[in-house]
């Protein structure tokens, strides 16, 4: 304690200390500031990070290292490569599914498919099964990418499947996030490695390389399955007993789909892609080509949507938004994480103010408290634009789907907000067909009757309601 008393006393009385902290303030200011300007944000973004770093000095170059944008150069290559080989719809002719389907082959480089067949999963309770009885007909490969792969009862009943499979000679490969399923190690997956499967952490956290910058906020969203290069699942299920009803009363409400046909390809695509990139190898893709099944068109029309820090387009976020604005009927959202930018909340406001029947599904109290006083910020705004909206309770609402009209749907991982749109990595299915919007229609439609209606005259106390509201808003841009 005396020691680092005369420390301060010595600092106290150098010459100019005054001075030279506000210089040395001042050139961190204009250095980060700079740095964070040229990143090109939106200006709302841009704002926050400087005021909120410019109020901690000298550390806030540390939070913007770890925690700030960041974009990743990999799939521009093959978006250019499948954009210029493949024919272009006539988007002329009027028919606004076409120039989705444009739109969304030249923001990720996946063409439109087809799917032999559709199944909507509703809660772990149908998915896990499914999976794991997909998984025990395998007899080539097994790809799996997951955000959240927990070492729980779940999670172990998957882990045996996998094990059982690698032992029969089928090729294993699991990709986990590292944030996501930290709470799972390598030793929890020895029994996958010694039946010679394969496992990959995407986005690792290298404490011992501090020249490389890190990537905490850049996580793979992605939660899909890859059997054979004939039947697939994706949406927004992850490995956990918190997604499993029949395990937990208080399991998330969630959705998730079994698809089988073509499209089945582009989801095989976006694993091997991401299996290269997480791993720095390549050879395994010959052999994972020679074993994919001959293409053959099925009756609905599906397209795999994908975004991440890789691309600058925000694939999911534009087909959202222009998905919105091509409704003449309805526009029904679910989704946990209702944090709008400008370009999506002018496009369900107009649709509302147009007159269309524009419903919001949400939550009535998220995982994070900080994110529920957030979406409810947007309330006011909605309501007076004529936009329905619905808490539901009392489980987590986790399903994240967008209907529009009758023939219509955008099922996937990604939620409606920031993070989804632009830090991580998602992946969702853009599906025409009449039947499928139905169905989901048919599932909303009783989410509805187990959701109240928000009204604009609710009570909204000043401490409790308004003001939280009002200060989680100033942080919509971050999260």
């Amino acid at each position: 304690m005396e020691y680092w008393l005369q420390l301060w006393y010595g600092l106290e009385h150098l010459p100019h200390l005054r001075a030279w902290l506000t210089a040395g303030w001042v050139v961190y200011l204009l250095g980060l500031g700079g740095w964070i300007v040229l990143q090109k944000r939106e200006p709302a973004a841009t704002l926050s990070w400087l005021i909120s770093l410019a109020a901690l000095p000298y550390i806030g170059f540390l939070i913007y290292y770890v925690l700030g944008p960041q974009r990743i150069v990999r799939h521009r290559a093959r978006r250019q490569r499948h954009y210029a080989r493949l024919p272009r719809e006539d988007t002329g002719s009027g028919d606004e599914s076409a120039e989705l389907r444009t739109l969304a082959l030249t923001t990720t480089g996946l063409p439109p498919s087809t799917a032999c067949e559709v199944r909507l999963l509703v809660d772990g309770g149908h998915k896990y099964p499914a999976l794991l009885a997909a998984i025990a007909q395998a007899h080539e490969h097994i790809h799996l990418e997951y955000y959240i792969y927990n070492p729980d009862r779940t999670g172990g009943a998957l882990l045996e499947a996998l094990v059982e499979r690698a032992r029969a000679g089928v090729k294993v490969r699991l990709l986990v996030d590292a944030m996501g399923s930290k709470l799972a190690n390598r030793r929890y997956f020895a029994p996958l490695l010694e039946a010679g499967g394969e496992l990959a952490w995407f986005h690792p956290t290298r404490l011992w390389l501090p020249w490389r910058r890190p990537w905490l906020n850049l996580r793979t969203h992605r939660k899909l399955v890859v059997i054979d290069g004939k039947i697939g699942f994706l949406g927004g299920i992850n490995i956990t007993d918190e997604e499993d009803e029949r395990l937990r009363e208080d399991a998330y409400r969630d959705l998730h789909l079994q698809i089988e046909g073509d499209v089945v390809h582009a989801l095989q695509d976006v694993f091997v892609e991401d299996w290269a990139y997480a791993t720095e190898r390549s050879d395994f893709i010959g052999d994972v080509v020679r074993t994919m099944p001959p293409k053959q068109p099925g009756p609905i029309r599906a397209q795999l949507l994908i975004s991440g820090p890789d691309s600058r387009w925000e694939a999911i976020h534009r087909m959202h938004v222009s998905a919105i604005y091509t409704a003449s009927r309805r526009v029904w959202l679910s989704t946990p994480y209702f944090v709008p930018g400008e370009a999506a909340m002018m496009a369900l406001t107009s649709a509302a103010l147009g007159g269309l029947d524009v419903r919001l599904l949400v939550p009535k109290m998220s995982d994070s408290r900080l994110v529920t006083w957030c979406v409810r910020s947007f309330y006011d705004d909605l309501l007076a634009a004529g936009v329905k909206v619905y808490e539901y309770g009392p489980r987590m609402l986790h399903s994240k789907a967008l209907l529009v009209d009758d023939a219509l749907a955008i099922i996937g991982s990604a939620n409606f907000d920031n993070r989804s749109f632009r830090l991580n990595f998602e992946s969702s299915l853009l599906l025409e067909d009449a039947g499928m919007a139905a169905e989901l229609a048919q599932l909303i439609e009783r989410e509805f009757a187990s959701a109240p209606r928000v009204r604009a005259d609710r009570p909204r106390p000043l401490l409790s309601a308004r003001l939280p509201e009002a200060l989680a808003r100033l942080l919509a841009p971050l999260l």
